[in-house]
């Protein structure tokens, strides 16, 4: 299991560094400040009339980075610091999360894709890790053990592919979101750019989570078709 801690330590560096450079973006685009004088949840609001949809609701959550889709309630959830706020990162934060409602609207693929793998996900990350490093320590010397570990690593498959699936949700939403900034005049040049920008580091935290939820299946796999070496 060694491997798997130093490719788990890898990952979480990585993690922490872009973490922290999305947090430093959005520091920096919370203070260019929009001619329009719009807070987020008004940018929010205009652009879900602007598609039509009139039954989702743009509320305030607690927390930072907290903002967030809700597809079951179709409630659009801003952060305090996005809700409020009338910057380029606000400004940016909230067309994002719109732009889930607008793929929920139209029933975007690949956010329909990643709705039904949830329960799924929901079950397998509490047993995942467990039932693979059960599996590690059976493994060479029961079939028991073998099936542990065949039985793990299904269900982190089955988060490695969510990870997956959420790639192509969160850059579509972004892209409609600047698509839409854009054609509504809703920005200058310079809040636009860091609006784009912003999203582009919110999209590496995914790419990451993504790369290493593969490294980490490959790395079990890998272990799974040597345990009889």
């Amino acid at each position: 299991m060694m491997g798997y801690y130093i490719i788990a330590g890898l990952i979480a560096i990585v993690s922490m560094l872009v973490s922290n450079r999305l947090k430093s973006k959005f520091k920096t685009y919370s203070k260019v400040y929009l001619r329009n004088g719009m807070t987020g949840a008004e940018i929010a609001q205009k652009m879900l009339n602007d598609h039509g949809i009139q039954d989702v609701k743009v509320i305030s959550t607690s927390g930072m980075l907290t903002d967030h889709y809700n597809p079951v309630n179709k409630t659009v959830n801003l952060s305090e610091g996005v809700y409020n706020q009338r910057n380029a990162a606000a400004a940016a934060v909230a067309a994002h999360e719109c732009g889930h409602a607008v793929q929920h609207a139209t029933a975007y693929s690949w956010l329909t894709m990643r709705s039904k793998i949830v329960p799924m996900v929901n079950v397998a990350s509490g047993l995942s890790q467990w039932v693979i490093m059960g599996g590690f320590v059976l493994s060479a010397s029961s079939v028991l053990g073998k099936t542990m570990l065949l039985a793990g690593i299904v269900l982190y498959g089955i988060m490695a592919l969510f990870s997956v699936v959420t790639l192509p949700v969160e850059y579509d939403a972004s892209n409609r979101a600047l698509a839409w900034l854009e054609n509504k005049n809703m920005l200058t040049r310079e809040e636009h750019s860091g609006a784009k920008d912003a999203l582009k580091w919110a999209a590496r935290t995914y790419l990451v989570a993504a790369i290493g939820a593969l490294s980490t299946l490959m790395y079990f796999i890998f272990g799974f078709l040597n345990s009889d070496k």
